[in-house]
């Protein structure tokens, strides 16, 4: 059999003998001699080539994903019968790495000391009068009230790192309850955890039901000393109300690494409201154990088992 394997990625999984691996260039159609594989394996795609390729492979029997969003293979030409895994899993380190880059960024506020630099400026404000706890401004990850929405893998591993730190933290899914040691709510309870919260996090997937969940309504519930961090899908947060509330004082900062559209138009105007740190959507980028999860994959799928994250079609 054959496998198509992405040229914008290391990868090196261990296969059997008998697959065949073929590198194929994710901006250019697949060459004809190789439209006969039966499975491939997706990273990094433009909107052309789902177009122009997705049709094109009358074999295929698997599509493993390495992004944790399946959006755009569910809505391309691909075979109906090819099973689809998606890549959760795969960059709960790397995204929660960067989403507490970006807390602690804003706790300490080096957006303002690197534009300071920019400047040639010292920036005094930043050493003077530093207050001992968070009770009129986010300063401090430690004793910090953080609402994390979205409690999946990734959730989880980020409310972990904030813990070591000394951050209370509470998730938000669509099942209530307690997960790895935190408190988990529904969107029920929003009004009262967004109530004292210091950062809200979204770690939440595009779906119809997730659309600017995170809309004015939402951002009002929070205090005007919170930080607003979305590590998600830039679907789920509604950037004109999210400019409107920083511009008017009513949020302290926003940090983002997820936006819509993106890249970020130049005359978007999201560039120019206050206390924002953004992002090129570089938080995941990395899909560590993707060899392995093609490995297994491909086994399950020749058995005939249920694939690991297998998505329904």
């Amino acid at each position: 059999m054959k496998i198509l394997l992405p040229d914008s990625l290391p990868l090196a999984p261990e296969l059997p003998d008998d697959v065949e691996v073929v590198r194929y260039s994710t901006a250019s159609p697949i060459p004809p001699e190789h439209r006969d594989a039966e499975a491939i394996v997706i990273w990094s795609l433009t909107s052309g080539w789902w177009r122009e390729n997705a049709g094109l492979l009358p074999n295929l029997g698997l599509v493993q994903s390495l992004t944790a969003g399946v959006d755009a293979i569910l809505a391309a030409d691909f075979r109906p019968e090819a099973l689809v895994a998606s890549g959760v899993g795969l960059h709960d380190v790397t995204v929660a790495e960067h989403a507490l880059a970006l807390i602690l960024a804003a706790a300490r506020r080096l957006d303002v000391a690197v534009r300071a630099v920019g400047e040639h400026r010292w920036a005094a404000e930043l050493a003077d009068a530093q207050p001992l706890d968070n009770a009129t401004s986010f300063t401090l990850v430690h004793g910090a009230r953080v609402v994390v929405w979205g409690f999946g893998s990734i959730g989880t591993r980020l409310a972990g790192l904030l813990r070591a730190l000394g951050a209370h933290v509470v998730g938000v899914a669509r099942t209530a309850g307690e997960r790895e040691g935190f408190e988990v709510v529904t969107t029920d309870e929003l009004p009262r955890v967004l109530g004292d919260a210091d950062v809200l996090v979204a770690v939440l997937p595009s779906t119809p039901e997730t659309a600017n969940a995170i809309d004015a309504d939402t951002l009002a519930l929070l205090p005007t000393k919170a930080w607003v961090v979305n590590v998600g899908r830039g679907a789920t947060l509604d950037q004109a109300a999210l400019a409107d509330a920083l511009r008017a004082g009513r949020l302290a900062g926003a940090a983002l690494d997820v936006v819509v559209p993106e890249p970020l138009p130049a005359d978007d105007e999201l560039w120019d409201a206050p206390n924002l740190i953004l992002t090129p959507h570089c938080a995941g980028g990395r899909p560590l154990g993707a060899d392995e999860r093609i490995a297994e994959n491909l086994r399950r799928w020749r058995a005939g088992e249920e694939l690991v994250q297998q998505v329904a079609r």
